[in-house]
């Protein structure tokens, strides 16, 4: 019988078999045997590209977090890095939150993490913070951002009006929350980070404010000009409603 021309396995299709899998029966859900099921195959054909389970979800996790965006960093605003990062860092893991557990066990050995990490705290450094609350600024970020996507706490509640109604006066809204749980959790996780950064200011006016001495407002003034020159494609830029009020009218 001749080989077929195209392999019927790859690094690429086990990693996306995988995360299929791991997205709709959870991460106790993924095992080499489960999987090999999946890709119609055995489960010793998986070894030849996988030693172990973990060596995948780790390939997975550089799949999801391709798109994370630390770039904001490079100008020397500190504000408009921790902004761009947390928004996009948020997007990839809410579009997994079954692999966000496994995420949020940290950086380890992953190389794309870690040359995330080193250009987030080489940014908050280079912005006037120094080292110690440059790793807590980070790790406050990452916080705030596992927590938003781990779960919806807007899904949490029931959409039957009468769970609420006799017994809970003050929830007699819950019900709907269910039915506006996007805009609710979006909405959440812009006020705290807006809360955040706005807090990290108020406590260290002297940090905070290293970003606009002289020589840094220097390298970033040419980026806050561009961005002038183009406000209608403002809205396109992640970073630039940071601080807006994203509150929804009713």
């Amino acid at each position: 019988m001749a080989r077929p021309r195209t392999p019927l396995l790859s690094r690429t299709r086990i990693q996306e078999a995988a995360l299929a899998l791991v997205d709709r029966d959870g991460l106790q859900g993924l095992s080499m045997r489960k999987l090999a099921q999946e890709l119609n195959v055995q489960a010793p054909s998986l070894y030849s590209y996988y030693r172990t389970k973990e060596e995948l979800l780790n390939d997975v996790v550089d799949r999801i977090t391709a798109n994370i965006d630390v770039s904001g960093f490079k100008d020397g605003d500190w504000k408009r890095g921790l902004i761009v990062w947390a928004r996009s860092y948020r997007d990839a893991l809410a579009a997994h939150p079954n692999m966000v557990a496994f995420i949020a066990s940290g950086p380890g050995r992953r190389e794309e993490a870690l040359r995330r990490a080193d250009a987030i705290h080489g940014g908050l450094v280079s912005a006037g913070w120094p080292a110690r609350l440059a790793t807590m600024i980070g790790a406050s970020t990452r916080y705030l951002v596992v927590g938003a996507a781990i779960n919806s706490f807007a899904r949490g509640f029931d959409a039957d009006a009468r769970v609420y109604q006799d017994r809970y006066p003050n929830l007699s809204q819950a019900h709907r929350l269910p039915e506006l749980a996007a805009e609710i959790d979006n909405d959440s996780f812009e006020l705290a980070l807006r809360a955040f950064i706005a807090g990290l200011e108020v406590l260290y006016p002297d940090k905070a404010g290293a970003a606009r001495r002289p020589e840094a407002a220097a390298a970033s003034a040419g980026q806050h000009a561009k961005a002038g020159s183009r406000a209608s494609a403002g809205a396109a830029d992640p970073s630039r409603a940071p601080l807006e009020d994203h509150t929804p009218e009713r």
